[in-house]
């Protein structure tokens, strides 16, 4: 058992401001840091950084109300326990009690959780089986299943927890995939299989639902199984769109991207590098898989319906920006422009050689790549009895509950849920294909499974690979109708806030750290400067997050 002692803080002046926070080193602890902060008059000891990808959390937001926020990707985590209180990360920051004495800070806490900055949750159970008790079955393998597992045990569910999962692996760090192009599964995954052996969880890795009877609680799989149930939670994700057009679906050497098999697939049609890959869509998989291979020395274009990469979200002044980072690293745009088809290869006519553009221009080709939208992963569910939206996917209340079906919950990519962010009303719902959002979704489904609590509304964060980071928070289910650019976009160095009338829906920035997640917070609280404020030099950095709950 790791000794617990006390540690003294090598710091000058314990006299803090409340929101404060100073990243401080601990004496007799090689290495040994904490983050020092003070919230609601009283001082706090915490890891010093995030848990998702180590962001250094004194340069994060603290909030009125004991959080703080992780400058990079919106990780939030309570100043009091150390608990996530919001995705990505998965594991809590470690927490120390501070004691003062004669103007010096002490903590109280061991050397090795010191050293590490965190805790893993303790979600080990030994669940229980007998006929009649509780039995959740998680459809999907996803962030929203690795959201929902560990809440489930946290928070004392102690019944039996099924995960059926097409893939072959555990839940991996999906993000990863395009934005790295990384083979293995092993470098990949969140937990291994000890953890949630541990945690009493029954993975079937392979295994595609082929239906579900919600009337008689019973799950039906591919290959004959059935599973029953007491509650269901359906985290299937997306299913990425291929093309029709002449060649697409006949030729080899034509890929999309979403798990590891993907990625393994180019990697060896990739093989040494220097390869003509043509990727078609200039959203965010298409970018950040562009991105990534152009690094390596291989020559791409990339084939866009729009003026400019990703328009329809960030708009083309925001997406220039973008096509000017990845034309640096360089790689070619062929924007407004349509694909007539896929051609096979000269030397071997079962791969694809070259692609057709309808303007009639033809491009050399090693590979393709497409990267042109998911759709809901649902084909299971067309013949349940739930009745799909329009788009395919499942509508859900504010706990992630499908919509006249008992004890089934949604998650994720198929997901159609009410927003509560800047701009929304009573009516607004959105379908967010963002790791975050499923994730906390997750975790919300969960907390309603086991405490039936009342939900904690969470604004959308994503970041993506671009040349420098992009983080974006907010949505814009109403659209926008106009950015306020503040920066140097020539430098990839700004801040776009989007604006439908004086609200300001959703935030980018780019090498301009804390600011999304300053304003995500303050969208949290309903809090968020108007148009015309931000216009006239208002900086959300001055403005204070404050400890009232708004929504």
């Amino acid at each position: 058992m790791a000794t617990v002692q006390e540690y003294r803080l090598k710091l000058d002046d314990v006299d803090l401001r409340d929101g404060e926070k100073l990243e401080v080193e601990v004496e007799g602890v090689r290495d040994g840091k904490v983050i020092l902060l003070k919230v609601d008059d009283r001082l706090k000891a915490l890891g010093p950084k995030c848990t998702h990808y180590g962001a250094p959390l004194v340069k994060g937001v603290v909030s009125g109300d004991g959080r703080i926020a992780c400058p990079w990707h919106g990780a939030c985590f309570n100043t009091d326990s150390g608990d996530i209180e919001n995705a990505p990360a998965l594991d809590h920051l470690a927490a120390f009690p501070v004691s003062i004495r004669n103007g010096t800070a002490y903590i109280t806490g061991d050397e090795a959780t010191i050293k590490t900055g965190k805790r893993k949750p303790d979600i080990s159970c030994k669940p229980v089986t007998t006929a009649g008790s509780e039995h959740v079955v998680i459809v999907g393998g996803g962030s929203g299943a690795m959201g929902a597992i560990e809440v489930l045990r946290e928070k004392g569910f102690k019944g039996q927890i099924t995960v059926l999962t097409k893939e072959r692996y555990l839940p991996i760090d999906r993000t990863k995939l395009s934005k790295a192009l990384i083979p293995n599964e092993q470098k990949l995954q969140w937990r291994d299989a000890q953890h949630f052996r541990d945690a009493g969880v029954d993975f079937h890795l392979a295994t595609e639902v082929s239906s579900i009877d919600f009337k008689a609680h019973k799950i039906h799989t591919k290959t004959g199984g059935e599973f029953s149930y007491s509650k269901v939670l359906l985290c299937t994700g997306g299913t990425p769109k291929r093309l029709p057009m002449e060649g697409f679906r006949s030729l080899g050497d034509i890929f999309v991207l979403r798990g590891v098999d993907d990625a393994q697939r180019i990697n060896s049609a990739i093989g040494d590098n220097g390869k003509k890959v043509v990727v078609i869509g200039s959203s965010f998989i298409g970018m950040e898989v562009s991105n990534c291979l152009a690094q390596k020395g291989n020559d791409i274009t990339i084939v866009g319906m729009e003026s400019a990469p990703l328009e329809r979200v960030m708009g083309a002044k925001v997406g220039k920006i973008f096509q000017n980072q990845l034309e640096k690293r360089g790689v070619k745009f062929l924007m407004n422009s349509g694909v007539e088809s896929a051609e096979p290869s000269s030397a071997d006519p079962g791969k694809v050689g070259s692609v057709l553009l309808k303007g009639g221009e033809k491009l050399e080709a090693d590979l393709v790549i497409l990267g042109v939208g998911v759709v809901p992963a649902t084909e299971y569910l067309k013949q349940s009895g739930i009745k799909l939206e329009e788009d395919a996917s499942v509508k859900v209340d504010r706990y992630f509950r499908v919509e006249g079906i008992e004890d089934a919950y949604a998650v994720g990519d198929i997901a159609t849920y009410p927003y509560n962010g800047p701009g929304s009303d009573e009516n607004t719902r959105v379908r967010i294909e963002h790791w975050n959002v499923a994730q906390n979704a997750g975790r919300q489904a969960a907390l309603h499974i086991t405490t039936n609590s009342e939900p904690t509304h969470f604004i959308p964060v994503f970041w993506s690979a671009l040349g420098s980071q992009l983080r974006y928070c907010g949505a814009t289910p109403k659209g926008y109708d106009d950015i306020v650019l503040h920066g140097n976009p020539d430098e990839a160095k700004f801040i776009a806030y989007y604006t439908k009338g004086q609200d300001v829906v959703a935030v980018a920035t780019m090498q301009k750290d804390p600011y999304m997640t300053h304003c995500a917070e303050l969208m949290r609280r309903k809090m968020m400067p108007t148009k015309d404020e931000i216009v006239g030099g208002v900086d959300v950095l001055n403005v204070e997050v404050p400890a009232g709950v708004k929504i």
